[in-house]
């Protein structure tokens, strides 16, 4: 019996190796940490519960049968961070790469399956060279088997996918399908075809990290949620946004010990609106002046700047913000910025976590670029999101709130539930100015008439009184209060319940 033992211990000490303490040298001396060091930093200590850890890969071809490791290149299984399940795969540089095989494909496919049968999201930590080449069709094969369990999971647990090495070729699929994906400055890249093929192909010549690195998917096209300069600091945000996600999508978002008043009032928000309406002030002052403690999980901070999206906390409940950005833009809505809150605002219903809504926004981007780019389609995006969202939807108009933007920005249209404005609010169909020399048109010649014209239109319009008269707006209330009347319209709203009508899927505009 002992020699059994002894010999069970020494095959997961085998196991434990990966490719070996040359390579995982190697990867140190990148500043990368191992797949099982990725592991330690992300779970509660002691809770990992490891899945095949001796599975290999069953290829005769070109030698493969004399390559053989324990695990065959990811490591999977289930834990827990700050005591709630996740489930959990990591691939290992060390061993082949991290080239996925099929039996690498499966044992994804395995956790997966296990995470929406029991409800609890899954992590991906991807490290890995591709397909593996000697295995041809079968590690496509995986690659397919492993996306189509992405779709399978998509709205049911969350998803989120870490880079933190090469992702390339078909491996980007998979992460791109899941709902967050965060990358690791200088170590990590994605892209479809690499910087040799693209030089082939095109001509261009251009390096892994411009083609793909963190700097270029965070704020040129993105892919990725966010980049970190280490693997430490990447894993410690996971598990930062981990605990503001419910498990799944039939659990509501945990509820934290918070230590902030619900009553605050905080009076500088009263002079946060220049007396300029065109002055430029930075919303996420607002934002963390609105959340406990101050703490806002911003999501896509680099890409489309003119919109905020991210997470806080109100009363220790998780809520999801959608803010315009009037320091970039002015705070209008473009192709970017509509596609970027749209994917946010799916997200948050798709988990039941109720959407706070901020409101400075004079229109759409006009030009050229936005229509030949489908700006109409894109606008339509966030309009969809917002309007069939089943969520509680609080919205607070800061300044203005002009033309169809007003009403894609959740309105009370789009089934608001707690539409506010501030009395700094300017809900019209566009500015005093346009409006008048629209108006007016046969006065243009008459500047002391436009003048005039203009403050009649400002007293009349430039207000949120109007909407108010209207029902349109549920109450106009004084800023310092914003978090006080935010909280309470949460907690009012926490048994709310509305289902579309049945359908197998909308048909969003794509």
């Amino acid at each position: 019996m002992q020699d059994i033992l002894e010999q069970l211990e020494a095959r997961r000490d085998q196991a434990r190796l990966g490719g070996g303490q040359r390579r995982i040298d190697v990867q140190h001396s990148k500043g990368k940490l191992t797949a099982r060091e990725r592991i330690e930093v992300l779970l509660d200590e002691g809770s990992f519960e490891e899945f095949d850890m001796f599975v290999a890969h069953r290829c005769v071809d070109f030698g493969m049968e004399k390559q053989k490791y324990p695990g065959d290149g990811v490591i999977t299984g289930w834990g827990t961070i700050n005591g709630r399940m996740v489930y959990l795969f990591s691939q290992d540089f060390t061993v082949l790469g991290g080239s996925l095989s099929e039996t690498h494909a499966a044992k994804i496919c395995k956790i997966m399956d296990m995470a929406i049968k029991n409800g609890a999201p899954v992590i991906g930590m991807n490290d890995s060279g591709g397909a593996r080449i000697q295995e041809g069709v079968a590690a496509l094969g995986g690659y397919a088997d492993v996306f189509q369990k992405n779709i399978m999971a998509s709205g049911v647990v969350p998803q989120i996918s870490v880079i933190m090495g090469p992702c390339a070729g078909g491996a980007v699929y998979s992460p791109a399908m899941t709902d967050f994906i965060f990358m690791v400055k200088d170590s990590s890249y994605m892209f479809v075809t690499g910087p040799d093929v693209v030089k082939t192909v095109t001509n261009e010549i251009v390096t892994a990290e411009e083609l793909g690195g963190a700097r270029t998917h965070t704020s040129k096209s993105s892919v990725a949620d966010g980049a970190y300069e280490n693997d430490m600091e990447a894993l410690f945000e996971v598990r930062r946004l981990v605990d503001m996600l419910p498990l799944n999508n039939r659990e509501k978002p945990p509820v934290r010990p918070y230590f902030d008043s619900h009553s605050r009032v905080e009076n500088s928000l009263d002079t946060l609106i220049p007396d300029n309406t065109n002055a430029p002030y930075d919303m996420h002052e607002l934002v963390r002046k609105l959340a406990d403690e101050g703490d806002f999980f911003e999501i896509q901070k680099d890409f489309a700047k003119n919109i905020l999206t991210g997470f806080i906390r109100l009363e220790g409940s998780t809520v999801g913000v959608v803010a315009n950005q009037p320091m970039v833009l002015a705070g209008c809505l473009d192709i970017d910025s509509s596609r970027k809150a749209a994917r946010f605002v799916r997200f948050c219903d798709a988990f039941e976590i109720p959407i706070l809504t901020l409101v400075d926004v004079p229109g759409f981007l006009p030009g050229t670029t936005q229509e030949y780019g489908g700006v109409i389609k894109h606008g339509a995006k966030l309009l969809f999101a917002y309007g069939e969202a089943t969520v509680p939807k609080v919205t607070v108009i800061t300044r203005k709130a002009y033309g169809g933007a007003y009403d894609v920005m959740a309105s009370k249209h789009l089934r608001g539930d707690f539409n506010y404005a501030w009395p700094t609010a300017e809900i019209a169909v566009m500015g005093a100015k346009g409006a008048t020399e629209i108006i007016h048109r046969s006065d243009l010649g008459d500047a002391e008439k436009i003048a005039a014209h203009t403050q009649d239109y400002e007293d009349r319009f430039a207000n949120p009184f109007v909407a108010a008269e209207r029902g349109f707006i549920d109450e106009v209330i004084m800023p310092r209060n914003t978090r006080i009347r935010v909280a309470r319209a949460f907690a009012s709203l926490r048994n709310k319940q509305l289902s579309n009508p049945w359908k197998k899927h909308d048909n969003i505009p794509l």
